[in-house]
């Protein structure tokens, strides 16, 4: 979710700041004198000396009560906005620890880097997978599971996905007093060198 943010945020800012450049480009060549071209009435830049903004422009409410307070704000929300985008990208969304019913009235608390390194352990004694990564995200409570599994060449796929779902998930989930643990798996093939036969 955040980095497909992050792309529509980054692409959205690089498209406002290349229509704005062109605009300042193609108002600063002066295509009227040079080729004759003229530009709509309402195109900002009109010549080489042409400013961004005019001195009317500038001073037009200087005079009125609201319009530095519009301006502070404004920026102050700009600013704001930028920095929490920026602290964004720092904050991680995995999940440090687990929230256990121990059913005697008191809570247990998991490391979730344990379950975590569980999770891997027996992934990776799988029969064909080569390596194995899993990452808890989600509520203590009600925690999900990402992994990304690495695939030898003769591995099976369907098996590898069923025996993930059969065994290691469920005997996971069971062990941390969960009812189900879900979870998104991420195949991929280990690439190798082509076998030569003599």
């Amino acid at each position: 979710m955040r980095s497909s943010l992050n792309r529509t945020l980054l692409a959205l800012t690089g498209l406002l700041l290349l229509i704005a450049g062109l605009a300042v480009l193609v108002g600063s060549l002066d295509l009227q004198r040079r080729w004759g071209f003229t530009l709509p009435d309402r195109w900002p830049f009109d010549g080489p000396k042409d400013v961004l903004l005019t001195a009317r422009d500038r001073t037009r409410y200087r005079g009125d009560g609201w319009w530095w307070p519009t301006v502070m704000a404004a920026l102050g929300v700009l600013v704001l906005t930028a920095l929490w985008w920026f602290l964004a990208q720092f904050r991680s969304h995995r999940l440090r620890q687990l929230r256990i019913d121990s059913r005697d009235g008191q809570d247990a608390v998991l490391r979730g880097r344990a379950l975590e390194d569980v999770l891997v352990t027996e992934t990776e004694a799988l029969e064909g997978v080569d390596r194995a990564g899993a990452v808890l995200t989600g509520k203590r409570s009600a925690p999900r599971a990402r992994l990304t599994l690495a695939l030898a060449p003769h591995a099976a796929p369907d098996t590898v996905v069923s025996r993930l779902d059969t065994e290691i998930l469920q005997r996971a989930g069971g062990s941390a007093g969960l009812d189900h643990l879900p979870a998104e798996a991420r195949l991929r093939a280990v690439k190798h060198r082509a076998s030569r036969v003599n």
